[in-house]
């Protein structure tokens, strides 16, 4: 069974272990709460292998959860992404000479097991803040596409690697972050968070391993080996490295958030 035939497995397993946990959970203070986030995307992978908190795009979410009391919730998670990088812009002479760029449209919908750190339930408890930390699992659709002269290429189908067919279009991937929020209003929360993401991936970037290809005439050829555009000397031979050796690329979102908690009418009690 091959690694990613594996993860897909296992995950339903990982999503259903997190409900069972949270459903022995004492179940008096359930509750619903809907919200939705903007801020910003970023990611870590061959075009960059330094910066873990550079933000390249924008970011937006919509989420419903529930509350099963005021530690642990279960959340649903829709969050739309974009990251992008170009060689031409790092510090680094080598990725300059390199000269390769991307923007990727991330698509990702999740299934997070929230804890907070303190007894929170908006309007009904005294606590009118909390850290929290969140962990799940999560599909991610993505698509990374470049300009070549003027133009805008999908570079999967290109095949760029010379892969013996086109990278999938959508990754299994495991969320982590953490955040801080506050009940401002009676049921209304105020909240920011940062969540990193590990896909089964290293083509979020369309870069991976080493150049292929000898010439420079096709399409294929010319948007695998970029470094010559401008000086004409192109440094893309066969069987050098082209990626950062590193077997997958990270992204991530960092988002203020909204939130409305609907409060079932069972008697709660304050602390």
């Amino acid at each position: 069974m091959t690694p990613a035939i594996t993860k897909f497995v296992w995950m339903p397993k990982f999503v259903l272990i997190i409900f069972l946990f949270l459903l022995s959970y004492n179940l008096k203070a359930q509750t619903w709460e809907f919200g939705g986030g903007v801020g910003a995307a970023g990611y870590m992978g061959d075009l960059n292998i330094n910066d873990p908190v550079k933000p390249s795009g924008p970011s937006f979410g919509l989420f419903a959860k529930y509350n099963f009391d005021g530690y642990l919730g279960l959340r649903i998670n829709y969050s739309f992404g974009i990251i992008a990088a170009a060689d031409s812009n790092s510090s680094n002479p080598q990725f300059r000479q390199r000269n390769l760029s991307f923007t990727t449209t991330l698509n990702e919908v999740s299934v997070l097991a929230e804890f907070n750190f303190m007894r929170y339930i908006p309007s009904v408890t005294t606590t009118k803040y909390t850290p929290y930390l969140y962990l799940g699992a999560a599909l991610v659709n993505y698509n990374p596409t470049t300009v070549f002269n003027g133009q805008k290429y999908d570079l999967r189908p290109l095949e760029t690697e010379g892969e013996k067919k086109p990278y999938p279009t959508t990754a299994i991937a495991i969320p982590y972050g953490a955040g801080f929020k506050y009940n401002v209003s009676s049921s209304v929360t105020l909240g920011v968070e940062i969540g990193y993401r590990n896909p089964n991936t290293d083509y979020l970037d369309d870069v991976s391993g080493n150049y292929v290809f000898a010439g420079h005439n096709t399409l294929q050829e010319q948007l695998s080996d970029r470094s010559g555009e401008k000086t004409g000397v192109y440094i893309g031979s066969p069987g050098t490295q082209r990626g950062d050796g590193s077997s997958r690329d990270t992204y991530f979102f960092t988002q203020f958030t909204i939130s409305y908690t609907f409060i079932s009418k069972k008697c709660y009690f304050s602390n």
